[in-house]
């Protein structure tokens, strides 16, 4: 009797070539060799074995397969001597390259693009249900334009004028027709339909929940950086959370909030934030508006730096950048230089604190620093006021009461339907006051 061979219960690890491509005149945020070895970083977070690297400095791309076609054939020979099954591009692929260079590889070959690998690690990370719709959203926007190579090998459905033709259509049957992959399609568009109404409920809950929070006048914290700085590490040190830590890239993605007391007494709310990244995808952008708002809506950002990183002042500007896409460069700014711990030199982290403004040195890991920071954040909430003028419509009733009560006000007169006040706020009321800062249109019958 032959002994039964154990079947192994993981799937295999996907083994994959990275290719990185530098664009003359479209210099990124890193190098080429850096960024790479992010793309490498990320391909490790989603469990794919690397089998070899190839790069090529272009100065426009190849309208075909972005890459040069001796390059091209110079991948082809490296997936066939590695039996490689995935290909990883370090840029975002167009539909049309994605679909020649698989023609060029073979269809034992999968291409996908950095894009591609990010969502998969956000499938991954997602927990809870809103970061299951959100990652599902932005999958299908991903694969939508995408679809063509999956159904190229089924013909039409039905149709055809029958007959002398040879077409297979029948009564009844015979029509314009329609492939596999424009029903596939139009299913995508309702699931995505379906997916940003869901969405867009999530949305309006976090809007109640937020407004609650605003009139209990408990400020928000929102940590804020690139992945793996340390943000979670952070937030579990100084509100004793346990919120999941991994040196890993997007090991948590969906928002975590909770209490923290300043030295001075005052309770302020600290939430931890999805981490951002170069290129992070304009999907994931958009599918995670939800959770970004958080930020947004915050009275102070608390952007975490890991100020070991080789490639920390890119990464601070990779952050910047995006605070500044989505809409946060009025929201005072502490930057935490974070990690220190596993730093000797003073005279570097001194140059480095005399870099950023407003910021602090910091370990979130033996809780260096931390009183200072936390002395930062109240100042900046609680002491230090800053100047505004705004215009405030007459039914925002509390608003006006609100400023008037813990505001220096400098002047107060009408303004059509609205009233005009400027003087100077506390940090932690600005975030309410910031929609009313644009001078209104006065009505015709003003002018």
């Amino acid at each position: 009797m032959s002994k039964k061979i154990a079947e192994p219960t993981q799937p295999p690890r996907e083994r994959a070539i990275l290719v990185g491509v530098d664009l003359t005149g479209e210099p990124g945020l890193l190098p080429l060799e850096d960024s790479l070895a992010e793309l490498a970083l990320l391909a490790q977070t989603a469990d794919v074995e690397i089998l070899g690297e190839i790069t090529q400095r272009l100065e426009k791309p190849n309208p075909d397969t972005f890459i040069g076609s001796g390059k091209v054939e110079e991948i082809k020979m490296l997936v066939e001597e590695t039996q490689a099954d995935l290909v990883i591009f370090d840029i975002e692929l167009s539909p049309r390259h994605q679909r020649e260079l698989e023609e060029r590889f073979g269809d034992q070959v999968r291409v996908i693009d950095r894009t591609a690998l990010i969502l998969d690690i956000f499938a991954r990370h997602a927990n809870t249900r809103e970061g299951i719709l959100q990652v599902e959203l932005a999958y299908y926007e991903y694969r939508l334009p995408r679809l063509t190579r999956a159904w190229t090998h089924l013909a039409r459905q039905a149709g055809g004028g029958g007959g002398r033709t040879g077409s297979s259509g029948g009564v009844g049957l015979r029509g314009p027709g329609e492939t596999q992959l424009e029903v596939d399609r139009r299913e995508i568009r309702r699931r995505i339909a379906r997916l940003k109404e869901e969405l867009e409920k999530v949305r309006a809950h976090r809007q109640r929940y937020r407004e609650q929070r605003r009139r209990s006048n408990i400020p928000i914290v929102a940590l804020v950086g690139y992945t793996n700085a340390g943000k979670s590490t952070l937030l579990n040190t100084l509100a004793g959370a346990d919120v999941y830590v991994a040196d890993q890239l997007f090991a948590t993605l969906d928002p975590t909030t909770r209490r923290v007391e300043l030295p001075g007494g005052h309770t302020v709310l600290f939430t931890d934030t999805v981490g951002f990244i170069q290129k992070l995808p304009t999907q994931l952008i958009a599918a995670f508006r939800a959770t970004l708002e958080e930020i947004t809506e915050a009275d102070l950002l608390v952007h975490v730096l890991d100020v070991t990183h080789p490639n920390a002042w890119e990464q601070w500007k990779a952050v910047q950048q995006t605070l500044l896409d989505i809409g946060c460069e009025d929201i005072p700014t502490i930057t935490a230089l974070n990690k220190v711990d596993r730093l000797s030199d003073a005279e570097f982290i001194r140059n480095a604190l005399s870099r950023f403004t407003s910021s602090v040195a910091i370990s979130a890991k033996t809780g260096e620093g931390l009183p200072n920071l936390l002395r930062e954040v109240e100042n900046i909430l609680f002491e230090n006021f800053a100047p505004i003028t705004v215009y405030i419509p007459y039914r925002e009733g509390q608003l006006i009461a609100q400023f008037h009560e813990f505001g220096k006000v400098e002047e107060s007169q009408p303004f059509g339907e609205y009233i005009k006040i400027k003087g100077s706020l506390p940090g932690r009321l600005l975030t309410a006051y910031r929609p009313y800062m644009k001078r209104p249109t006065p009505a015709k019958n003003e002018v």
